[in-house]
Order: C-alpha cells, then sequence, then structure tokens
C-alpha cells in the first residue's frame, strides 16, 4: 500500500533567503493571474487554451521579462498546474470559480522534482532542506520523513515561511483491526458525543481570541491604511487567527489519534457542513431571520472543525486497519435509541431526551450518537458531479514522463 503525507515545518531563512522566497512567490503569483486571465477567454473562437499549452509559454515569458527568469521554472509551471487544478475543482462543483491571487493572501509555490531537492538533519533539534536556487534553509525543530521525499511547497503565513514537505512511502496493507465501533455525534455544545457515554467537551479555539480580536480590529479600523502602523496592526490580527488555528488543529490531531487507536469503525453523520454554515441574510428585497443568531450558531460550528475532524479520522483509521462510515443524519436526534420510534416530542431540549413512546430517557447527544452507531452505512460512492467529469488529471511529473 502506498501513503502519501506531508510534514509542516517553519523555515529559519537568511535574509536573503527571505528576500528569494518573496520575489519568487510574486513570480508565481504573476504567472498564475496571466494563466488566469487566459483561461477566462478559452470560449473565444480559435482559442484552445490547456496546461499544456500554457506551460510551453512561460520560457519565451522569462526571456521577455528578466526578473521572471530569476524564478525556479518548475515553481511557475506548478502556477499555471494550480490555474488548471482550480477550472477542474470548480467543473466537478468542489470549488467556486478560480479567483486572482493577491499579494501577502496565500503566498506559496511549489518545487516539484525530488531529484533537485532534498532533507538532512543538522542536530538534535535541527534540520535543513535543500531547494533550487537558494541551497541548504535551516527549519525550525526537526521531525523525520516517513518516507521518500516528493515536493515542497514554501507558504507565507502570519509573517513567518514555512514549508511543507511531501513523502511518499511503500506499507504493507494493515491487518483488520478487531476493536469495538463507535457511534459518534458531533455537536456545538459538546464537541461530540460518543455511543459508550464518552463525552468530549469543545475547546472553541475562535472564541477564546474572540474579545482580543474585536479590540484588535478596532484599532486597526482607527489607523491610515497601508501606513506602517496599519501594516502592524493587520500581522497582530494575522497571527490571532494563526494561534486559533494552531490550538485548534492540535486538538483536533490528539483527539483523532486517540479516538483511532481505541477503535476499528467510527461511525459519523454526512453533514453538508457548507449547507449549514450559510448566511441568513439573503437579499435587501427578502431578508433572513434571526440572522444575528444564525451568525452566531455558524460562527460556533466551524470553530469546532468538524471537516477537518472527519479527514483526520478517515486516514488515521485507515492506516490501523479501520474504517470512517458515514451515516444518513435525518432524525438520528429524534428517534429513541431503546424503541427506534421518531417523534419530534421526544426531544425535550438540548440537552435531555425523553422518548414520549416508550419513556426512555437519555442525555441527547448520547442518544443521538447510539442512533448513529446503529443506522445503517451510506453507499460508497463518489457525488454525481465527480462522475460527470471529463478524464482525469495527471500530475505534471507524470505529463513530463509521457
Amino acid at each position: 500500500m502506498q501513503i502519501l503525507r506531508a510534514n509542516l515545518y517553519r523555515l529559519d531563512p537568511t535574509t536573503e533567503q527571505a528576500l528569494f522566497f518573496s520575489q519568487t512567490a510574486g513570480a508565481c503569483r504573476y504567472v498564475y493571474n496571466l494563466a488566469l486571465e487566459q483561461r477566462r477567454d478559452w470560449h473565444r473562437p480559435g482559442r484552445n487554451i490547456t496546461y499544456l499549452s500554457q506551460r510551453s509559454e512561460i520560457t519565451a515569458l522569462r526571456a521577455e521579462v528578466a526578473w521572471l527568469a530569476a524564478a525556479p521554472v518548475h515553481a511557475l509551471q506548478m502556477a499555471v498546474w494550480a490555474v488548471d487544478t482550480a477550472f477542474q475543482r470548480f467543473f466537478m462543483g468542489l470549488g467556486g470559480y478560480p479567483q486572482p491571487r493577491k499579494k501577502f493572501r496565500g503566498d506559496r509555490f511549489t518545487f516539484p522534482d525530488p531529484s533537485k531537492l532534498g532533507f538532512k538533519r543538522l542536530n538534535k533539534n535541527r534540520a535543513a532542506v535543500k531547494l533550487p536556487k537558494v541551497g541548504w534553509v535551516k527549519l525550525v525543530g526537526y521531525r523525520p520523513l516517513g518516507g521518500e521525499l516528493r515536493s515542497v511547497t514554501i507558504k507565507r503565513k502570519a509573517g513567518h515561511w514555512y514549508a511543507s514537505i511531501a513523502w511518499r512511502a511503500e506499507v504493507a496493507h494493515p491487518a483488520r483491526a478487531t476493536l469495538p465501533s463507535v457511534g459518534l455525534d458531533r455537536g456545538v455544545t459538546l464537541f461530540a458525543a460518543l455511543s459508550d457515554g464518552r463525552k468530549i467537551e469543545p475547546l472553541n479555539a475562535f472564541k477564546a481570541i474572540q474579545d482580543r480580536l474585536a479590540r484588535a480590529q478596532r484599532r486597526l479600523a482607527r489607523k491610515t491604511k497601508f501606513s506602517t502602523n496599519w501594516k502592524k496592526q493587520k500581522a497582530k490580527i494575522t497571527r490571532l487567527y494563526m494561534r486559533a488555528a494552531n490550538v485548534r488543529k492540535d486538538f483536533l490531531q490528539k483527539l483523532s489519534t486517540d479516538l483511532a487507536k481505541s477503535h476499528s469503525v467510527i461511525k459519523i453523520e454526512k453533514l453538508q457542513i457548507r449547507n449549514m454554515t450559510r448566511s441568513a441574510k439573503r437579499t435587501v428585497d427578502r431578508p433572513g431571520t434571526d440572522v444575528k443568531a444564525k451568525s452566531r450558531l455558524n460562527r460556533s460550528i466551524l470553530d469546532q472543525g468538524w471537516g477537518m475532524f472527519a479527514t483526520m479520522l478517515n486516514y488515521k483509521l485507515a492506516q490501523r486497519g479501520g474504517k470512517l462510515v458515514y451515516v444518513h443524519p435525518a432524525y438520528t436526534s429524534q428517534t429513541c435509541a431503546e424503541c427506534h420510534v421518531t417523534d419530534k416530542a421526544s426531544r425535550i431540549d438540548q440537552a435531555r431526551f425523553v422518548c414520549a413512546h416508550c419513556g426512555h430517557e437519555d442525555s441527547a447527544d448520547i442518544n443521538g450518537a447510539r442512533n448513529i452507531h446503529q443506522a445503517r452505512a451510506l453507499a460508497d460512492e463518489p457525488p454525481k458531479r465527480i462522475l460527470r467529469r471529463i478524464g482525469k488529471r495527471k500530475h505534471p511529473r507524470e505529463e513530463n514522463a509521457s
């Protein structure tokens, strides 16, 4: 079995290396936006724009623009590949229409050729990564790769540069796990309730910084836009957001690992999170109702990281011989786990469930988790929008080899 993972490291570049990263990110952003502009005109007569046709134009473009020639050609090619992938996802219904990249927002670029990359340990707590035209760049901390190095993506977040190092490894298929199965009901008041009676309190990482964030944003509003002090205050706000994201990710990683080690099958509801967190404002002519309450609920749902948690459970269970199973979410909170009678009157309030038919009383979240555990699994089929796609995309390295 082949696994593909990535380790994230914070970089400790020199002044020259950090300047090169900024210039390369700017060059890739320019090529991405240029390729996107060309793709928007693809429907015009006589134009047949593809990833391969755009990639072939990069050499001529680097000859005309001197500052583009300083950027690694593979990083520029991957910027064109990102445009192509964004359009493929849009046509499959997996994302919105591709938008131009802006400076300091998602600055990133990728080195896809492993023959020009390297990774080595410097001492007990330090390592370094080798990049084209840069050489060895030191990393903060050390964690060994789990396999063969495949690519490196450099990204800027909250004023720091990070390296996402992808690696690939061949491992034996894990033996089928014999641990007990469990149903898991995700929520907001409780992060999760398990069918075996365990309750997991929510972390609420964003709520912890909400007051500080509000004060920081008020200070930002009083400063002159794009001034030096405005940029400093903007950086503080970015660091606050990143701190909350890191705390949330750490919580989800530890919890998902604990659950994957103790269960072979975990059942969860197939929730449409995007629809659940849709704004209630609607339009001026047809305004929504309870907008403020719905906004708070949306914020609380997104603060839990349900989608990220499901992704972590999926791959961690798979590598241990377990499986993540999705079930239909309809009526799991209104059905009695004992007599299986569905009655919305049985849900007394947010926390209590008292069956109107048999009198069974339990925590509403635990009752829902038991129903999830007993429910039949949904068919393991891709959505129809994916089945309608035309062809399958290849990685640039595979296209170069063919």
